[in-house]
């Protein structure tokens, strides 16, 4: 069983396994027992929900902070496990300054209309006169928004955004001491608002039920404590439990693409193309292909993690060194960390000036700082440059963007990406 969940970590593609109507059951199920367990919970009360702004029933605060902490919980169990692949769930981009501002309305919002969202959607369910006042302004303002938003908050709305930004981002530690210790934090602050409570409903019988808590709290104590001191899976663990099916793609030649392919999608405006190349520093400012970006294995993995792993889904990767040594090193680090389309230069910096400099200077027969082919006993040596520069220009070669559209290139399309297109609105 922990094999197969290594070989195909969650989350499961629901979709793409079993189609849109699967689905679709699945939220709504999920959906359904949601709202059924507020309900039996009491949420589809306001006076519940909004007596916690009094200090006189912390029910929802409990409840949420403690939804929180076990889903936490679990989530970075499972990643430490290998079972749950924790790049690949979503998280919600931080825009820090509309966030905060957001949140202080919805608070408002809570405590005059004693509901949030969700749970004013519970009321509505069960037809409480309240809850469906609520969500009739909650749709009428959802709507007033989304029709004045680009004339009236379009800057503000988009500014301060630090894209998938985590407390383990903020702080700068590992996650399971993250985790172990918001456990700690939430425990005690469980036990402080049961203190708050008893003193303003002036009760002197604290901690009801205290057995049940503590055990629950000894066992969310202990299970925090094992998901710090496993850590969670470095990079080189990630590509162990995929390497048997991403591998036989490298063998196959499924993702080295050929330098006329590459072109081809630098020059589509649907595709948001981004070229990484992994020599080292003299290599690359030497002679590099235009608006390609310097990054060294070394920095690969992190940079993966934190820049590259949630881009819009018609981004392409292509990676690229001299030949195809380095840059395949640097696909395994970009799949290990779950970035999808990201393919090879094949052959790498060598096969586009191949491809591209005689026809180049064919067209351009005055084109000056031409790359020079060297000595052919080059042409076995992995990760060397086969062809010599009159000066270290960079991308100031007419080969590193070569404009060659009278020429028909013959290769074996290679690229399978979803290609975002704009909508017509709705």
């Amino acid at each position: 069983m922990e094999q197969l969940l290594q070989a195909f970590p969650g989350p499961l593609p629901l979709e793409a396994m079993y189609g849109k109507l699967a689905f679709y059951l699945v939220a709504l199920v999920v959906g359904i027992a949601f709202g059924y367990s507020l309900e039996i919970g009491g949420f589809g009360k306001s006076t519940k929900l909004a007596a916690q702004f009094y200090f006189t029933d912390m029910t929802v605060f409990k409840v949420m902070f403690m939804g929180i902490i076990v889903a936490m919980v679990l989530v970075f169990g499972a990643s430490a496990l290998g079972w749950l692949d924790y790049n690949r769930v979503f998280v919600n981009p931080t825009y820090l300054w509309p966030g905060m501002v957001g949140g202080l309305i919805m608070g408002v919002g809570f405590v005059i209309g004693g509901f949030c969202p969700g749970t004013s959607l519970v009321a509505l369910a069960t037809l409480k006169k309240d809850g469906i006042a609520f969500v009739a302004g909650l749709t009428v303002g959802i709507f007033t928004f989304g029709e004045n938003i680009d004339a009236l908050f379009s800057d503000f709305w988009n500014s301060s955004n630090y894209g998938r930004f985590t407390l383990g981002d903020l702080f700068g530690v590992p996650l399971g001491v993250l985790v172990f210790s918001i456990v700690v934090m939430a425990l005690l602050l469980f036990w402080l608002v049961e203190y708050v409570e008893d003193q303003v409903n002036g009760q002197k019988e604290r901690f009801k039920n205290r057995k049940q808590k503590l055990s629950g709290a000894a066992i969310l104590i202990f299970v925090a404590a094992l998901v710090m001191i496993k850590g969670q899976p470095t990079v080189e663990q990630k590509w162990e439990w995929m390497a048997e099916t991403e591998q036989s793609r490298i063998d196959s030649r499924e993702v080295q693409i050929a330098p006329a392919e590459m072109l081809e999608f630098i020059d589509n405006d649907l595709v948001r193309t981004v070229l990484i190349d992994v020599r080292n520093e003299s290599d690359f400012n030497l002679f590099h292909i235009i608006d390609a970006q310097h990054v060294s294995l070394t920095e690969i993995g992190a940079k993966a993690e934190k820049e590259y792993l949630h881009t819009p889904v018609n981004t392409l990767f292509i990676v690229m060194s001299n030949d195809e040594q380095s840059a395949t090193e640097a696909w395994k680090l970009m799949r290990a960390q779950s970035i999808e389309n990201v393919y090879i230069l094949e052959h790498g910096i060598n096969g586009w000036l191949d491809t591209f400099n005689d026809l180049v200077i064919e067209s351009d027969p005055l084109a000056g700082n031409t790359p020079v082919p060297m000595d052919d006993r080059l042409a076995q040596e992995d990760e060397v440059l086969h062809y010599s520069f009159e000066a270290a220009l960079g991308s100031n070669y007419a080969v590193a963007d070569p404009v060659i559209h009278d020429h028909e290139f013959e290769f074996i399309p290679k690229v399978k990406m979803k290609v975002k297109k704009a909508s017509g609105g709705g």
